[in-house]
C-alpha cells in the first residue's frame, strides 16, 4: 500500500489515480473524499484526515500498525497556497500555510515512516515548488513553508537512509489545478507563464504524476 495525502484533488488525486491504474494499492487521505470514478476500486481506501491534525494522523497510523499493513511508500502531496504580499498576509493564513504544508509533511513522516523503517525498504516523496528557487513575488509565506520542506527532506533523507528508505522532493513548476486557478485567470499572467516555460504550455497534474 502507498499513502497519498491530499488525494481528493489536484496533484494528489492524479497521483492516486495513476497508482491505482497501474495496479497499486492506495490509502488516500484528505479532508474530503474524492468523487473521481477512477478511484472506485478495491485498490483505493480513504481516510478522512487533515494532515495538520497530528492526533488524527496518529489514529490512522495506529490502525495501519494494528492491521499489519505492508506499507510501500508515502507521497505527501497535501498542500495549500495563498498569494499575497508578506506584510499583508493575515496571521491565520500564515498559520494555515505552515501547518498544512510544512508541519503536515513532517507529521506524516514522523508517524508513517516507522512502518517503512521496520521493513527496511520503501520511499517517501515530499512536495516543494519552483517558487522556492525563483523567489516568487507575492508568495513569500508559501515559499517559506515549501523551503522548509526542502530542508527537512534533505536532512530526513540521511536519517531514513539508515533504514534503506529513500526520501525525495519534487518541485513542480506552475501546474493547472484548483490551487493555481486564481493565478491563471489573468490572460496576461497566463501568457507570461507560458512564454517563460520551455514547452510553452502550463503543466498538467498528469505530468507530475508521471514524474512521481
Amino acid at each position: 500500500m502507498i499513502i497519498v495525502t491530499g488525494a481528493s484533488r489536484g496533484l494528489g488525486l492524479e497521483i492516486a489515480k495513476a497508482i491505482v491504474k497501474n495496479g497499486g494499492s492506495v490509502l488516500g487521505m484528505a479532508r474530503h473524499e474524492p468523487k473521481d470514478p477512477a478511484l472506485l476500486s478495491d485498490n483505493f481506501k480513504f481516510a478522512c484526515c487533515d494532515v495538520s491534525d497530528y492526533e488524527g494522523l496518529k489514529q490512522v497510523a495506529n490502525s495501519l500498525k494494528k492491521e499489519k499493513v505492508l506499507l510501500e511508500g508515502i507521497i505527501n502531496a497535501a498542500g495549500v497556497a495563498s498569494m499575497n504580499l508578506a506584510v499583508l498576509t493575515p496571521s491565520h493564513v500564515v498559520d494555515r500555510l505552515i501547518d498544512v504544508n510544512l508541519k503536515g509533511t513532517i507529521f506524516s513522516c514522523q508517524l508513517f515512516a516507522p512502518l517503512l523503517f521496520r521493513r527496511k525498504q520503501g520511499f517517501i516523496i515530499n512536495f516543494s515548488t519552483i517558487a522556492v528557487s525563483i523567489g516568487l513575488k507575492g508568495e513569500s509565506i508559501y515559499v517559506a513553508s515549501k523551503a522548509g520542506i526542502e530542508g527537512f527532506s534533505r536532512a530526513f533523507a540521511r536519517e531514513a537512509a539508515d533504514f534503506n528508505v529513500r526520501v525525495n522532493c519534487v518541485a513542480p513548476g506552475c501546474i493547472e489545478t484548483n490551487m493555481t486557478k486564481q493565478y491563471l485567470n489573468s490572460e496576461e499572467g497566463r501568457e507570461q507563464l507560458i512564454n517563460s516555460t520551455p514547452l510553452k504550455r502550463i503543466g498538467a497534474p498528469e505530468d507530475v504524476a508521471k514524474a512521481v
